[in-house]
């Protein structure tokens, strides 16, 4: 969910390649930028795809609240199929983005915000209102800065998109910090929001890295908020360093928060908990995620797209996969049957 307070036929699922440059006849330096920007983007559709099933996968029980406790307590997914929401709208053109630049262009990225924008997606209020302006002809910098009296949104949206920008930049830390802070001031004006997306980014280049790797949880969070200024978000690490894995996801999001009130700071200690807790299995970490309730489809896109690119596309479970709503075709690529 996006930069303010919610306002809330089963078809085969393609297969995504890749379309790069044709190397032939490059200079060698060319061809090299070439293969760099491919496995940036092969490591960024990693992470889009644990992002998207955890988003679609959180969205069901927050479409279905009736039996979604039930269902919860027995491990029972809903059946197919399962439809993503702005979280996944979002990170598709942010990658976009970075496949068309090989950065974070803002200018590129607002007007790719607005020309995805689908208000049925779930967006909040404050996106509704930031995206129609931009659609509008509006500049994305007097619409970020003018949201919530003129603050800028401290929300969860700057978070919940960014793995992929993370994965992309995985190799330079340094990198992914300005660049996940340049994605986050198109919509998230407020340190809090620029904080959120900081925090997911840099967790996404460490969860990679990670790969085979034992994780230390402690280690893991402090890394993250190392990269972090003094703020509401790095606070909430320091607390989730206090909870050990044994306190269960209900406990750790009554002390951490679940997203429910739909700020980073709410939102991102707990999920980066979550992946200190559970790292070594996509499928415990998304019912973990989800038995916390609140902003479900939120928290479970930030900890999907995590868990895939520390341990691979195998790890999600195919049915997930296959229920999950069809990815729209992005212009890093072409849909093939």
């Amino acid at each position: 969910m996006t930069a303010g307070e919610r306002s809330r036929s089963r078809a085969p699922r393609p297969r995504m390649e890749l379309c790069l440059p044709e190397e032939a006849g490059m200079q060698r330096h060319d061809a090299d930028l070439v293969r760099v920007q491919g496995e940036s983007l092969e490591r960024a559709l990693v992470a889009l795809e644990g992002l998207s099933v955890g988003d679609a996968f959180g969205e069901t029980f927050l479409r279905n609240p009736g039996p979604a406790v039930f269902r919860l307590h027995q491990r029972e997914v809903f059946p197919a199929p399962w439809p993503w929401t702005d979280d996944t709208q979002m990170a598709v053109g942010m990658l976009e983005v970075l496949a068309a630049h090989g950065r974070v262009d803002q200018e590129a990225l607002a007007r790719r915000f607005a020309e995805r924008y689908e208000p049925h997606r779930g967006y909040g209020m404050a996106a509704h209102e930031l995206l129609r302006e931009l659609r509008g002809g509006g500049r994305w910098e007097a619409a970020s800065r003018g949201l919530f009296g003129g603050q800028g949104s401290l929300g969860n949206g700057s978070a919940m998109r960014v793995a992929p920008l993370g994965a992309f930049f995985a190799d330079d830390l340094d990198r992914v910090v300005d660049e996940a802070a340049r994605s986050a001031e198109v919509t998230h004006a407020h340190p809090e929001g620029v904080a959120g997306a900081v925090a997911i980014a840099v967790a996404a280049a460490l969860a990679w890295r990670s790969r085979a790797e034992p994780v230390d949880p402690g280690g893991f969070l402090r890394a993250v908020a190392e990269r972090l200024p003094d703020c509401a978000v790095r606070d909430g690490l320091a607390e989730a360093q206090k909870l050990d894995a044994s306190a269960g996801a209900e406990q750790a999001g009554r002390v951490l928060g679940n997203g429910s009130r739909i700020t980073a700071a709410d939102t991102v200690p707990f999920c980066l908990w979550v992946i200190a807790a559970h790292p070594d299995s996509y499928s415990e970490a998304l019912w973990s995620t989800a038995s916390a309730l609140g902003d479900i489809d939120t928290t479970c896109a930030i900890v999907g797209g995590l868990l895939a690119l520390r341990l691979g596309l195998a790890a999600i479970p195919a049915a997930w996969r296959e229920a999950r709503e069809p990815l729209p075709a992005g212009e890093w690529g072409r849909r093939t049957s």
